[in-house]
């Protein structure tokens, strides 16, 4: 996908919702009842995503869940703020109804806090999209529950996924063993390091067959790549199964992943 920068001097680091302090890590007693999560992935100005999401919740499906963003952009809608500005109120709607929900943010959400324009983006939509995505984080009773990456157990979440190459190149050798340092390196980083083809929020390890960070002893659930149905290939669950094609039809299945963060099962569920 091509991309070019742009500066914004006017959006400061302050202002960034992504800005991490620390690594979340989930601890709740919930989750020793059940270890279910409901994944929602990419959403690309799909209100009814969180409707069908918040249906899932209700019928029990999951305990808790997890959004893997890029909530903005989608084919030929550039110029429909309503429908941006509809997403992100059914996305912070969500985040209220299920406050321990966790977002992953997305190569598509960091365009806009980032001005650094790629396909799809939209300048009609550009403050809408800040402004709501800085409500999104409000909304949050942890704001460290907006980043990168996040881990609950063995399962890392993020929207594209972590080479142990890229890890190897960028995180300093003093803590590339350590799990939790090296999230909290990534959800600490700017554009230097995650606005990079490799970068978590921008790989496609399903096709460069690189292998993962923690392969084996860490699973990771992650978007971005769109697929006809939910995929595991090794270590790696892929869910972006909402896609569709520049006529608006789906590519995918339009099925929800819920996996089990202990015995890593999952399945799809509509």
């Amino acid at each position: 996908m091509e991309h070019s920068a742009m500066e914004n001097t006017s959006l400061r680091s302050a202002d960034m919702p992504a800005a991490q302090k620390k690594v979340f890590i989930y601890k709740n007693t919930r989750l020793q009842e059940g270890n279910r999560v409901l994944v929602i992935p990419d959403v690309h100005l799909k209100p009814w995503m969180f409707e069908r999401a918040s249906e899932l919740m209700k019928a029990g499906v999951a305990e808790r869940a997890v959004c893997l963003m890029d909530i903005a952009d989608d084919w030929g809608k550039k110029n429909r703020i309503n429908l941006y500005r509809e997403t992100y109120d059914a996305a912070i709607r969500f985040a209220k109804d299920y406050p321990e929900t966790l977002w992953c943010i997305g190569n598509h959400d960091y365009s806009y806090i980032w001005s650094k324009v790629e396909s799809g983006y939209s300048f009609h939509a550009e403050e809408t999209v800040r402004r709501k995505l800085q409500e999104l984080a409000d909304a949050l009773p942890d704001r460290d529950q907006l980043a990168v990456i996040h881990r609950i157990g063995s399962v890392l979440f993020m929207h594209a996924g972590l080479t142990d190459t890229f890890v190897r190149q960028t995180v300093p050798d003093t803590i590339q063993e350590n799990t939790d340092a090296v999230i909290q390196f990534f959800n600490n980083s700017g554009t230097e390091i995650l606005w990079n083809g490799a970068s978590p929020i921008w790989t496609r390890p399903q096709y460069t067959g690189m292998p993962l960070y923690g392969e084996g002893r860490l699973l990771q659930v992650v978007g971005h790549t769109p697929m006809k149905q939910i995929t595991q290939e090794g270590s790696l669950i892929t869910c972006d199964t909402f896609s569709t094609y520049r006529d608006g039809r789906p590519f995918g299945s339009q099925e929800f992943l819920v996996v089990d963060t202990e015995t890593w099962e999952w399945e799809g569920i509509r």
